[in-house]
């Protein structure tokens, strides 16, 4: 099925081939015709026509070993293409660019009315600093210093508190000490019972404060804890206050549009004054040095491109320039209805040449090599408009006119994939003049 496919397409080559060339002989035919009818018109003797045949200059077509290729078509596109939209709806107050101007990454394209923002920010801010003063007070409640740990014991009140629970209860020691001493002398006799009483209510009485103030100091040990949940929501608070803050900031940011990467703009459909949504394109940049080139290259070949292998490419803009370039990717699909790969190919375009959109006739450089005719080139004659090449070999001392396909180009030479055999001698002036069948003088062979 491939098979007659690809006859297929050789035929209808062929056949476009054949027909350009009967549309050059016939235009050849008409002229020489005009020729002939003119030369009656002024009498000029067919003996003195005979002897003003042009002489011409002439070169052989020579066979040269060149490096295998592919030959294909494609066109430039950007190596990023980014169409900018606002983070955030509203009205244009500055476009700050043109199209054709080069931005840097991150240097503003437009900005958008900010004084709604900048007033969230502000009362953001403000609910922000109030959050941190609470948070300042707390803190100083409890003795906790900016950086410090949290530890109840050492909070003034509960040191406080402890301090006067280890006091009493030292007292409270020492009054049971004193009441059992008393305890032993009543026995001897050496003390009324009046005073061990009161010894003994005096130790009673002295355990009950220190009770009490083992009390007071578990209390202001809840307390500080309390007070340091208090800490905690106040620190809770500043950190949503922040967040407030964060947002109202990137709000008010969002109204400067920026540029993604560095490149040039080639559109920017906005205004002063114009109101935008977030769908809304505000200005497309591209990225074009480097530049890619999408190559569409037969299912046969795909098989022998490799990524980076290099590429030479000419554009119609730069006739006689190469440009070169290696392949960066390679589509593992097979196009169902082109039968085609995609192949990409990155060029440097240090100078800004290549544009995107630029039609391009690629050369894929492979490993070997092959044989290719050349000729000059100056000896070829392109018709702009039909996008047709031709040129003119010498047969038996007469210009023939011979529909050629040319290749790649190598320095003043270019190469005839079909047409033209090896050996040919071909004209390589007086090319406006000539016509099919014409007699020549040969000047001598070369340049």
């Amino acid at each position: 099925m491939a098979r007659h496919r690809y006859a297929g397409r050789r035929y209808f080559w062929r056949a476009g081939a054949a027909f350009t060339l009967l549309l050059s002989v016939c235009a050849v035919a008409c002229r020489d015709a005009r020729n002939v009818e003119a030369s009656k018109s002024s009498d000029v003797p067919a003996a003195t026509l005979a002897t003003q045949m042009p002489t011409v200059r002439t070169a052989k077509a020579e066979s040269r070993t060149i490096a295998a290729s592919v030959q294909t078509t494609g066109s430039f596109v950007a190596k990023e293409s980014s169409d900018v939209a606002p983070l955030a709806a509203g009205r244009v107050s500055e476009t700050l660019v043109d199209v054709g101007a080069f931005v840097r990454q991150g240097e503003v394209i437009a900005k958008l009315e900010d004084r709604d923002a900048q007033l969230r920010f502000e009362q953001a801010t403000a609910a922000e600093q109030q959050a941190e003063a609470a948070l300042r007070q707390a803190q100083s409640r409890i003795g906790l210093g900016q950086g410090e740990s949290f530890n109840p014991a050492n909070v003034p009140e509960v040191l406080s508190a402890k301090a006067a629970y280890d006091s009493a209860q030292a007292q409270a020691k020492q009054a049971e000490a004193d009441a059992r001493r008393y305890e032993n002398l009543i026995q001897t006799g050496d003390v009324s019972r009046t005073a061990y009483e009161k010894a003994r209510t005096q130790a009673d009485t002295a355990q009950a404060q220190a009770n009490a103030a083992r009390q007071q100091y578990e209390a202001m040990l809840n307390s500080a804890r309390q007070n340091f949940q208090g800490v905690m929501n106040a620190q809770a608070s500043v950190s949503g206050a922040k967040a407030q803050t964060a947002m109202a900031k990137k709000a008010l940011d969002d109204t400067v549009i920026r540029a993604p990467f560095a490149g040039y703009v080639s559109a920017r459909p906005i205004a002063n004054g114009q109101y935008v949504a977030l769908t809304n394109k505000l200005a497309t940049v591209l990225r074009i040095a480097p530049i890619k080139l999408e190559l569409q290259v037969p299912e046969a070949n795909a098989t022998q491109i490799k990524v980076g292998v290099n590429v030479e490419a000419a554009v119609p803009g730069y006739p006689n320039r190469t440009f070169q370039g290696r392949v960066t990717a390679i589509n593992p699909a097979v196009d169902p209805a082109s039968r085609t790969v995609t192949v990409i190919a990155e060029f440097g375009n240090g100078d800004l040449a290549l544009k995107p959109g630029m039609f391009a006739t690629a050369r894929i450089l492979l490993p070997g090599s092959s044989m290719g005719i050349f000729v000059p080139q100056q000896a070829v004659i392109t018709d702009a408009a039909t996008n047709s090449s031709q040129l003119f070999f010498v047969r038996d001392g007469k210009a023939r006119v011979a529909v050629v396909q040319l290749g790649e180009r190598d320095g003043g030479q270019v190469r005839i994939l079909s047409g033209v055999s090896e050996g040919m001698t071909v004209v390589l002036d007086h090319l406006k003049e000539l016509y099919d069948g014409q007699s020549v003088k040969l000047a001598g062979e070369g340049n």
